[in-house]
């Protein structure tokens, strides 16, 4: 029998659906606490109509205590719904932010841009933010509003259409909030967005700014960002700030209006004195929800628009099986007709790419700059999806091991070494749950970095980050030499790992490649220097993205060193890489 497919549910649909049961409980809260809002209507009616006209002030005591105790009890149940609220909010961070983080880390290599990198986290805060608010409190009570208004009712028709009336305007003031504000809050959120992340890679980049004179410059484009912003969010916050008034004025309207009207039919004798007080409260207490609405509406907004955001980009986020685990790689590296490209583009810089190196053996890739040397690189370790081709081990596509299981056979060591903050000892162990401080100390001694991080404040306990220590480009380097050499992974690819090396760091190089062969491992290198390829019996040349020749170093080597771009370049720029292609 066929099984009946279901289109995949959103994500954060799925999230929110798992919170129905809590949003349950909110609505228990707000029931009767909606119900408890009536209490100062009976009380005035009690008061002005039965207390006034027999003078007892036995029956007001009793009344006060009454009134008194709901009120306390209604301020209590407030309480507990607005934790509820704020529970409720983390338990959606706790359903959501781990496919968020996991997407926001892999929005870089799917093409997402600068300005956008750090939005699903925001929009994660904005969509927290939100549940955990008033927000949730407006909609749960609207149901509410025909209770009220047939208390009103109940009292005089006329009083309860009054108020229908004035419900109806506030409704249709918030429906005019919704019109003219959505726009204009999605944008000035956008431009919000650009001139955060300007800001921010100025900061990182703040030394260099400094010591070249441009600050001026930098600080004149981040200017014209935050003005950009400021008239956006200027121009949404003038339109909700005069519908916010409005309807305050609307609402001191209606009570007044409210309350001359229940005197008229008071002078009439239709209603009593208590029911034109309590026919105040009552549209009072009806009408909130519209007002928290209008209030909370730019919110609302914002909350809209980051889960619509979010629902994009976990889409993206297939889960799948995990795959059957696989065993460690031990033979060989395979590529296939590989076309790589960065993340986003439609033109490859890397096209046919295929080779084949087997085990104990070491690849350089050298070749002029924006040959493709690093895309190619990039696109073997997964830091960059093929275009089309495969990359194999052993014969096994590397897409056919989880992420977590190939990243323990694979060392990679990118052109712009960046640490994260914790110790030296945990970033060269990955951040494992449990390093294993033997196979930490022996990546250390691979990498030549054993005595030099000893000499380290902390030792193997030095934080790095900011505040803490901040290694020079060498030893950043050098550190994550011995990164990418944890655990002894089978297949270790290093992307000009010499390029801020001193004589001793290309000898610790060396002595770390040839261990890599001697084990069994394959190493693949970018070369920036002819002394990358001293431990390496393989060479590949890349130009305009293709692999022109591939074969022995001793071989290939010699052939482009005496071929016709050595009389127009110098032999070394033929192993040189500094491009980022």
């Amino acid at each position: 029998m066929k099984s009946v497919s279901h289109p995949e549910a959103s994500p954060v649909r799925e999230a929110v659906r798992s919170l129905k049961s809590a949003f349950v409980a909110v609505g228990a809260f707000s029931a009767v606490i909606n119900i408890l809002y009536l209490t100062s209507s009976f009380y005035m009616i009690q008061v002005y109509d039965r207390v006034l006209m027999s003078r007892s002030v036995p029956t007001l005591v009793a009344l006060s205590v009454l009134a008194l105790g709901l009120f306390v009890v209604q301020g209590l149940l407030e309480t507990v719904r607005g934790r509820l609220l704020v529970r409720v909010g983390g338990r959606l961070d706790e359903a959501l932010g781990g496919r968020v983080y996991r997407a926001f880390l892999a929005m870089p290599p799917r093409g997402g841009r600068t300005e956008e990198s750090l939005q699903p986290v925001r929009d994660l805060d904005t969509a927290r933010g939100f549940i955990a608010g008033m927000g949730p409190v407006a909609i749960l009570d609207m149901p509410w509003m025909p209770f009220f208004l047939i208390f009103i009712f109940i009292l005089h028709p006329a009083l309860g259409w009054f108020a229908v009336f004035g419900g109806a305007s506030l409704i249709a003031l918030t429906w005019l909030t919704e019109r003219l504000t959505h726009d204009p809050t999605r944008k000035a959120g956008g431009l919000g967005g650009r001139r955060m992340n300007l800001a921010e890679m100025t900061r990182r980049n703040a030394e260099a700014v400094r010591a070249m004179g441009f600050v001026d410059r930098m600080t004149a484009r981040w200017l014209a960002a935050n003005a950009a912003y400021r008239e956006v969010q200027h121009g949404a916050t003038d339109v909700h700030v005069a519908l916010t008034a409005s309807s305050k004025v609307m609402r001191l309207v209606l009570q007044s209006g409210i309350l001359g009207l229940g005197a008229w039919l008071a002078v009439r004798g239709e209603v009593s004195a208590g029911a034109i007080f309590a026919s105040n409260i009552a549209m009072t207490r009806a009408l909130a929800p519209v007002d928290g609405a209008i209030a909370n509406w730019k919110s609302f907004i914002l909350f809209r628009e980051a889960t619509a955001r979010l629902e994009k980009l976990l889409s993206l986020e297939k889960d799948r099986p995990a795959p059957m685990p696989l065993p460690p790689p031990m033979r060989e590296l395979s590529v296939e007709g590989l076309h790589a490209g960065p993340p986003g583009s439609r033109t490859p810089f890397v096209r046919a790419a295929g080779f084949k190196l087997r085990a104990g053996q070491g690849l350089g890739v050298i070749g002029p700059s924006a040959s493709g040397k690093s895309t190619l690189v990039r696109a073997i370790v997964g830091a960059w999806p093929p275009m089309a081709g495969e990359v194999r081990l052993d014969g096994a596509m590397t897409d056919q091991w989880s992420p977590e299981a190939l990243g323990a056979h694979v060392g990679y060591l990118p052109q712009d070494v960046e640490l994260l903050e914790g110790t030296v000892a945990e970033n060269i162990a990955r951040f494992a749950d449990q390093p294993d401080a033997a196979a930490v100390i022996a990546a250390a001694r691979a990498a030549g970095i054993h005595e030099m991080i000893l000499e380290m404040p902390d030792g193997y306990d030095t934080q790095i980050g900011e505040g803490g220590f901040m290694p020079s480009g060498g030893q950043r380097q050098r550190i994550g030499l011995a990164r990418a050499l944890y655990g002894d992974p089978f297949l270790v690819v290093l992307d000009e790992p010499n390029s801020n090396l001193d004589a001793a760091g290309d000898a610790a190089l060396q002595n770390a490649l040839a261990a890599v062969r001697g084990r069994g491992g394959i190493a693949v290198v970018v070369a920036h220097r002819p002394s990358a390829l001293a431990s390496l019996d393989m060479v590949a040349v890349m130009a305009d993205g293709k692999i022109t020749q591939f074969g022995p170093r001793d071989e290939i080597l010699p052939t482009v060193l005496a071929g016709p771009a050595v009389a127009r370049t110098r032999p070394v720029d033929l192993v040189r890489g500094g491009g980022a292609a």
